[in-house]
């Protein structure tokens, strides 16, 4: 395994629903969050920047499963550890541990792609090789 970026969220009361638990997509919107700050500390730029120099705007989802293990609630502080553990030519996973403390709340694998626009449309979008820069910095 490579590196390991760990992305810190302390849990609002707003992030919960009436039971006072996390409500489930809000841990997609933090490992959203936690995928890119990974990128950041390892060194990669910001994707508007990226853009220009590789043609990559984003690593947008490809496929995702996730097991929660324990309930979280508000004024927790929730640490998700970030790593990738497979590159392949065009995509790769990236795995989170969320942690409270010592306890595991959920895992989560994500399969995502560098993107790049399709070339005549504003909207479509193509998976490109992962650039090995951009691989060495984060392993």
């Amino acid at each position: 395994m490579g590196k390991q970026i760990i992305y810190t969220v302390r849990v609002e009361f707003g992030d919960c629903d009436p039971a006072r638990i996390v409500w489930f997509p809000n841990f997609f919107r933090w490992i959203d969050a936690a995928s890119r700050n990974f990128f950041t500390q390892c060194g990669i730029p910001p994707w508007i920047e990226t853009e220009k120099t590789h043609g990559i705007i984003g690593t947008p989802l490809v496929d995702t499963h996730a097991r929660f293990h324990k309930t979280a609630s508000y004024g927790d502080t929730l640490a998700f550890h970030t790593s990738v553990i497979d590159w392949r030519h065009k995509r790769f996973v990236q795995h989170y541990r969320v942690l409270r403390g010592d306890e595991l709340i959920m895992e989560c694998d994500e399969v995502r792609v560098f993107a790049a626009r399709r070339e005549g449309s504003d909207t479509g979008i193509r998976a490109m090789p992962i650039p090995e820069d951009f691989m060495s910095l984060c392993v």
